[in-house]
């Protein structure tokens, strides 16, 4: 009875009465993620002292959080993405050499069913947006190039808007692709040039950071995920250096080497993007 009752709950050792209650049987990693993650969310609930009536509110909200995710939109990764977290993820685990190509995020508007498309492909199926001729070359550090690498590419259309959040107005897979590389590495495409966004906010996510006063605007930017065997995956974003919002990205993704200008062409296409992708190798030797 008395070491039952040492254990009473209070809030001076809350956190810890909640570790000592773990089974040491359990899972060792997902025991130190939960007794963290407790320790600082009991720490904030006494920083704060959130009425109960604020306590509901917030459970509240990350129930409409969850009632806003769909197959095309996921309100959880906006989330995230919005507090830093996923862009602090991807600097915490991709620690690459200097001249590598940096990490940054997915974003919610990803999706992995993007179609293989021949080199040279338009993926902008409406047509809509003034013309842009993307080329790249992927390499390794040593600058030797990297053939058959898979190029995964989307972007918001002209208007800074994705396929996905206009099922009904835009084609099915506009603005997306995947390619592979020739023998020197290269491969190229049309596209359009895409426009920057506000964040949505027309769910809770948005919502709540615009009413804390959080800048929702992006950059306008193309997306790239590359992949390649022996190598470490890019996951990665190429952003126009004329977008007055760069220094307030809402993910926190803008990095000097992947700020790039779009160049004016003096026929069609109106505009042309050529950048090279540095992989490096993975580390167990094998895709990441």
């Amino acid at each position: 009875m008395p070491d039952r009752m040492a254990s009473s709950f209070s809030a001076s050792d809350s956190s810890e009465i909640f570790a000592r209650r773990l089974a040491a049987s359990g899972d060792e990693r997902l025991r130190q993620a939960l007794v963290a993650a407790v320790a600082h969310l009991h720490t904030l609930v006494r920083e704060l002292k959130p009425t109960s009536l604020e306590w509901r509110s917030f459970i509240s909200f990350l129930t409409e959080v969850g009632h806003a995710c769909d197959g095309r939109r996921q309100e959880w990764v906006l989330l995230s993405d919005l507090l830093g977290a996923s862009a602090l993820v991807e600097e915490v685990n991709t620690r690459r050499p200097k001249l590598a190509t940096p990490n940054t995020v997915h974003g919610p508007f990803f999706r992995a069913d993007a179609p293989e498309l021949p080199l040279g492909s338009d993926i902008s199926l409406d047509g809509i947006g003034e013309r842009l001729a993307v080329a790249g070359r992927v390499q390794d550090l040593d600058g030797e190039a990297i053939a058959g690498a898979e190029i995964m590419t989307w972007q918001a259309n002209s208007a800074g808007l994705y396929e996905n959040q206009q099922p009904d107005l835009q084609p099915e897979f506009n603005l997306r692709g995947t390619f592979r590389t020739d023998d020197e590495g290269r491969f190229h495409y049309l596209t359009v040039r895409p426009a920057g966004y506000s964040v949505p906010d027309d769910g809770p996510v948005g919502g709540l950071l615009r009413k804390a006063g959080l800048p929702l605007r992006r950059p306008a930017h193309l997306h790239f995920m590359i992949r390649a065997a022996g190598f470490e995956t890019i996951v990665t974003h190429l952003y126009d250096g004329s977008d007055p919002h760069l220094h307030e990205d809402a993910i926190f993704g803008v990095k000097p080497e992947l700020v790039c200008h779009f160049e004016r062409a003096a026929e069609k296409p109106s505009w042309w993007l050529d950048f090279t992708f540095v992989m490096a190798r993975s580390k167990q030797g094998a895709q990441s």
